[in-house]
């Protein structure tokens, strides 16, 4: 007797629910594996296609995988209440059946696959949230001046995460967590103008700056030339030359001193400061190695003892002084002396110096306006006032309005209502307090000492050019050999120094 054929059981996700879930997913896995093979062939690096790449896609990957499993319950719930027979039994795997092993071994290979896609994706995404373009590029408006400074910086080969995350996966999770409230802040356009600084709660410099600069290595004083340009006619220059006691050491040798004393080598400075830039400092607590400790308060301080012990007081690190390592706005006095320095602008344009800085400090509402202004500016005032500079140096004269609109594009964003006033560096004090913020000879402790204001602490002034037309370059002496009897003009160093016992 044969047995009658079953009626097949039509599959969970025949709904439209499931359907448009499966449509979803097929459209995002073609798409995805289309932008990895152009990510791994061509290296792209511009931040919307990762975000498209490793977010957007991704997430709605996961949203039609949801519709789809989400389909398949519905239907089952509804074909159990009213056709319990039309519920499919669960499958029976027989590797025996050549169909069943078919099937089986092509969802292996995709499950395979699957995953390891997800793991290079999973991978490649959080590459991409570490990246330089995730963070500067992304939020364009909003980081658009610190990006452009960056890229001017010293530290324009270091990645954004290395100083701003740091390693480790606590920070790189809290850095994400914060990032959500910066995307709502950049999406509904809420952000302030400009972006407040210093960075509150960011990690400490040992933990970040110094997995590169060691102060315990640094010894001894650095040469530093500083040129100068006056405002006169003829850009006169001036030039000074001092040794910075950059100092450091390790306290296991007693090497700590200069500049980097302040740095925990062998001691320890809190303080308080009484505004959000950390600009006006009330009250130094200072303990030295043998554990003396030495509070300072500033004369004019507005602090009661009361209010001291309910302060939270700062431990001084790296970025109390190197507040600006990256960021660096330069002002327009400083930008067109590197420019006359470097022989990007002609020095022999009259009042080129006192011109330039005059078009950068004006104000203006837009970008495009202080490029515009710039370049009429200083094409009319060369023409109307200078014409025969004009006449005889009109080249030198557009390239100065290229130059000079360079700094300006660096150094000046409008709309984000930012220049070099706005971010105090705390690197020297030329053109904001700096050093004087503690080192200003009013604060002073119950014995009577003070934080002295002495130049010499911090640096030796080896000499002054006023004039001229160059730079002076310093002068080198002869070198005097101990011995001087003997002639070793034909000898090599290293013929009698061995690095063991002297000759």
């Amino acid at each position: 007797m044969v047995e009658p054929l079953q009626q097949r059981v039509p599959g969970l996700v025949r709904n439209y629910l499931s359907l448009i879930g499966l449509v979803v997913i097929a459209l995002c896995l073609a798409n995805l594996l289309f932008l990895l093979l152009v990510d791994v062939l061509a290296g792209g690096s511009n931040p919307y296609f990762g975000v498209l790449t490793y977010m957007v896609l991704p997430f709605f990957l996961m949203i039609g995988i949801v519709l789809l499993l989400v389909g398949m319950l519905r239907e089952r719930a509804r074909r159990r209440k009213l056709a319990p027979d039309q519920i499919p039994a669960f499958a029976k795997i027989d590797l025996n059946i050549p169909r069943q092993r078919a099937i089986f071994t092509f969802v292996g290979s995709f499950l395979v696959v699957f995953v390891l896609l997800t793991a290079v994706g999973s991978y490649r995404a959080y590459e991409f949230t570490d990246s330089t373009q995730f963070c500067g590029q992304l939020c364009h408006n909003v980081m658009k001046p610190e990006f452009t400074a960056y890229q001017a910086s010293p530290h324009a080969r270091v990645r954004c995460v290395e100083c701003h995350v740091g390693p480790g996966a606590s920070w790189y999770v809290r850095s994400k967590m914060s990032g959500i409230r910066q995307v709502y802040a950049a999406t509904f356009n809420t952000f302030p103008r400009p972006i407040p600084s210093p960075v509150e709660n960011l990690r400490p410099a040992q933990q970040t700056c110094e997995q590169c600069h060691w102060p315990e290595k640094f010894y001894g004083a650095q040469l530093k030339t500083i040129n100068h340009f006056g405002y006169d006619e003829k850009n006169t220059p001036r030039q000074i030359k001092m040794l910075i006691k950059t100092g450091g050491g390790s306290p296991t040798t007693g090497m700590t001193t200069g500049i980097h004393w302040h740095m925990n080598i062998n001691n320890a400075v809190w303080y308080i400061p009484t505004d959000k830039q950390r600009q006006t400092i009330a009250y130094v607590k200072i303990k030295d190695h043998q554990g003396r400790v030495t509070e300072y308060f500033a004369k004019d301080s507005p602090l009661k003892p009361e209010d001291i012990k309910k302060a939270t007081l700062r431990r001084m690190d790296c970025i109390d002084c190197h507040n600006r390592p990256t960021h660096i706005y330069q002002p327009p006095d400083k930008a067109v002396d590197d420019l006359l320095t470097a022989g990007r602008l002609d020095v022999s344009l009259p009042y080129i110096k006192k011109y330039a800085v005059e078009v950068l400090t004006r104000p203006y509402k837009t970008s495009q306006e202080g490029l515009e202004g710039i370049a009429t500016d200083l094409d009319s005032t060369y023409l109307t006032k200078h014409p025969d500079a004009y006449a005889k140096k009109l080249p030198a004269i557009k390239r100065a309005i290229t130059e000079v609109q360079r700094v300006f594009t660096t150094n000046i964003f409008p709309e984000m209502k930012l220049d070099w006033r706005t971010h105090p560096n705390n690197i020297g004090h030329l053109y904001s307090e700096g050093c004087f913020r503690c080192h200003d000879g009013q604060h002073i402790s119950k014995e009577g000492k003070t934080i002295a204001r002495d130049c010499e602490s911090c640096h030796t002034i080896l000499g002054q050019e006023n004039g001229g037309s160059a730079m002076a370059k310093v002068q080198s002496a002869a070198f005097q050999h101990p011995g001087g009897e003997m002639d070793f003009s034909s000898a090599n160093c290293n013929d009698c120094h061995t690095g063991g016992v002297g000759p």
